[in-house]
């Protein structure tokens, strides 16, 4: 199994291999044209943000500055605002289901290292290797329909957000949410029920 593959499977992957690594620059490149495009020019960041994401709905408004690791692991729906300064870390998929507001400074990580230094640390690693010292695996997160995730949040790996939830304003979100929930805090949690039909 290559290193792109194994990274989308939840298993360890070397992310210096070159494939990953390509994909990594095109991403770069991509996001740097797509922060620097003027604000009117719609078409230039539809084609932009069209070639950097697996897939992008309709009525799709990104702000600048926006950041992406590999892009192509990205998937929104339709009717989709992501508000300024917000970093997508897309090792694993990430995907955004329609109608969903997220606000600035949010920031989704897929990546992961194991906690335990003896797994964390490359056997073997020499500080003359260029290469990564550490092992890394990938998590995919979720976030479901008619979801508003407030500003400065943060979504960690293997995450999934229910629909019609709310996430309120710098919330650490390290376990999946259920739907119809507003949740706040850090750890995240479940404060009440909302948008339960009788």
């Amino acid at each position: 199994m290559n290193e792109l593959l194994k990274c989308l499977h939840d298993q360890q992957f070397n992310c210096t291999d070159e494939k990953l690594v390509s994909i990594i620059a095109k991403a770069r490149k991509l996001t740097k044209q797509y922060n620097q495009t003027n604000f009117e020019d719609t078409i230039q960041k539809e084609n932009i943000l069209s070639e950097l994401f697996a897939k992008i709905g309709n009525n799709v408004k990104i702000d600048v500055p926006f950041y992406c690791d590999y892009g192509q692991h990205i998937s929104i729906g339709n009717n989709v605002i992501i508000n300024i300064n917000c970093t997508f870390v897309d090792c694993n998929k990430i995907t955004i289901g329609n109608n969903v507001l997220i606000a600035s400074n949010v920031q989704i990580y897929t990546a992961t290292h194991p906690v335990d230094i003896n797994e964390r640390l490359l056997k073997n690693w020499s500080y003359d290797n260029p290469h990564a010292f550490f092992n890394t695996y990938a998590l995919p997160v979720t976030i479901e329909d008619n979801v508003w995730i407030g500003g400065g949040v943060i979504i960690l790996p293997g995450v999934t957000i229910g629909k019609n939830s709310v996430i309120g304003a710098g919330s650490i979100v390290n376990k999946s949410i259920p739907p119809n929930s507003l949740a706040v805090g850090n750890p995240c949690k479940v404060i009440r029920e909302i948008n339960k039909k009788d």
